[in-house]
């Protein structure tokens, strides 16, 4: 039976290290956790302190890590020597505080058994295999590299360029093969052991990848190509991970969960850290060896990279897989309260829309489907772009009554939008309709013409009087073709009516009493005088 090492680095969130230790170690295996030294004694001491008595769980000596330089490689070879007090272990699997089981015990003990004599290591050609997609290639290995691009990135490019004038270039060791792949891998016992002979006896490697930028890609890679016959090789990284054209990992999120239980990798990285529910379930699968009827006949393949293409075009911003995120919102019951402000002058309908919100205490939202401003929720991407809110109504109203108290809410819309209020009207929410009707002065009837094509730059004199005029009548005669189509849902507030047939329709537009009718008319005149 196979016994693994995990070696888990990790800089944050000590809690998810705890919960990830206490499942990896459920079957025998053992764990070894680096955390960071940036990250301070606090959560360290968090981690000892509830890891205590553990038999099964070690931590390395801990390093500085910095992005892109030796420090990543230096604390995975100081897990690599912690892990060597635990008895009996054939394999060692490194891996970070974001990668997560997607798979049970019982299938990776199943895949090992059937590749007892196979390393899982991503091991592609440094020069030929187009690995890297942007940025430093050959500059990575020919210059040295003393300064953190990300934190001293001055230093970093201005020592390259001292060099590169120079003519100060070097070589790598002329007998390792230079392979480039996932830094996160899965080696047998007897391929780390030969490595770190190899380490003990060729100092020059070490002094070499000292100072090459990106080693955690190319020096674990390197060793293995070059120590590990080829066909020993399963050239896939056992982690399921896709990164875009600019290097940035894809996250993933809860609505992924049952494409990366079928997938065919027996890890997964990037769980998104707001996904806790998630992170859990799959910490299940492994500590409960929950078997997955997928699981079958699954084996490590080479078919993750083309999926990134694929999943692209898929949904939200970040790459979805699963149906897209809203989708399950349009189907939704969407009971709730929608209150809806419309009004041709948006300053005064904004302005009403927050009187009510004070009134009724009722969040207020500004005209969500009118301007192409971001909306102040966390809604799937539905709160940027005008356009994606304008295809997907229902959705949107019922994310945002999910996520507000009471599933009430009042919003602003122009009275024109005749198309959105049909829509909305439809769904099972309470939608009602105040038009807030006003005389619109001279300069803002322009500024329409101007916006819709209607009129030039210089427009003037009777035609444009007479398009004013037409756009009054344009304006009240939406209101009135509301009124109709939609009687018992849309009321009125029209200074040239009485104030009792206003404060009526507040009243019945609130549901409320009429002495909250007249505290939102007093609040409303203040606000739009």
């Amino acid at each position: 039976m196979a016994k693994i090492a995990f070696l888990l680095m990790a800089h944050k969130g000590p809690g998810d290290v705890i919960a990830q230790a206490k499942a990896l170690t459920a079957h025998g295996d053992a764990v070894v956790i680096h955390y960071d030294a940036r990250a301070g004694r606090e959560g360290y001491n968090e981690i000892r302190t509830a890891l205590k008595g553990n038999p099964s769980i070690g931590f390395a000596k801990r390093v500085r890590g910095g992005w892109g330089t030796w420090s990543l490689v230096q604390a995975s070879l100081n897990m690599i020597r912690a892990a060597k007090r635990f008895q009996g272990i054939t394999h060692y699997y490194l891996i970070s505080g974001d990668c997560y089981p997607t798979k049970s015990r019982s299938f990776i003990e199943r895949m090992l058994a059937e590749a007892p004599h196979t390393d899982f290591i991503e091991v592609n050609d440094f020069y030929s295999s187009g690995w890297i997609r942007t940025g430093l290639r050959d500059e990575r290995l020919i210059y040295r590299h003393w300064f953190n691009e990300r934190e001293q990135r001055w230093w970093f490019y201005r020592s390259m360029e001292l060099q590169r004038r120079l003519g100060w270039t070097r070589k790598p060791p002329a007998d390792l093969s230079m392979r480039i792949g996932s830094q996160w891998w899965l080696l047998r016992a007897g391929t780390v052991n030969r490595m770190l002979v190899f380490l003990r006896r060729r100092r020059d490697v070490r002094r070499f990848f000292k100072t090459t930028w990106i080693p955690d890609e190319i020096f674990f890679q390197s060793l293995v190509g070059t120590l590990v016959p080829a066909g020993e090789i399963r050239a896939a990284p056992p982690t399921h991970l896709i990164f875009s054209d600019y290097g940035m990992p894809v996250v993933f999120y809860p609505d992924h969960e049952g494409y990366l239980r079928c997938q065919d990798r027996i890890f997964a990285r990037k769980i998104s850290p707001e996904a806790g529910e998630m992170r859990a379930g799959l910490l299940r699968v492994f500590a409960e060896d929950l078997a997955d009827p997928a699981e079958g006949n699954q084996k490590i393949s080479e078919r993750v990279p083309p999926l990134y293409a694929y999943l692209t075009g898929r949904g939200r911003d970040g790459a979805r897989y699963a149906p897209r995120f809203w989708q399950s919102a349009i189907a939704a019951p969407g009971e709730g309260e929608v209150l809806i402000v419309a009004a041709k002058l948006w300053h005064l309908g904004k302005r009403f829309a927050q009187a009510v919100g004070r009134v009724a205490g009722l969040p207020a939202f500004g005209y969500v489907f009118d301007e192409d401003e971001d909306l102040p929720l966390e809604l799937g991407h539905l709160e940027h772009g005008l356009a994606k809110r304008g295809r997907h109504r229902r959705a949107l109203l019922n994310l945002i009554l999910d996520r507000v108290e009471g599933r009430r809410l009042v919003f602003c819309l122009d009275p024109g939008r005749s198309d959105v209020i049909d829509d909305l009207i439809g769904t099972s929410a309470d939608v009602r309709v105040l038009a807030l009707e006003r005389a619109v002065p001279s300069a803002h009837l322009d500024d329409h013409a101007r916006r819709t094509g209607l009129i030039g730059a210089a427009a003037g004199g009777f035609e444009q009087e007479e398009l004013r005029r037409a756009l009054c009548h344009q304006f009240e005669t939406e209101v009135a073709m509301l009124a109709k189509a939609h009687a018992g849902r849309v009321f009125r507030n029209d200074l040239g009516r009485a104030r009792e047939e206003n404060l009526l329709d507040i009243g019945h537009f609130l549901r409320c009493s009429r002495a909250e009718a007249e505290a939102l008319s007093r609040e409303a005149e203040r606000l739009i005088k």
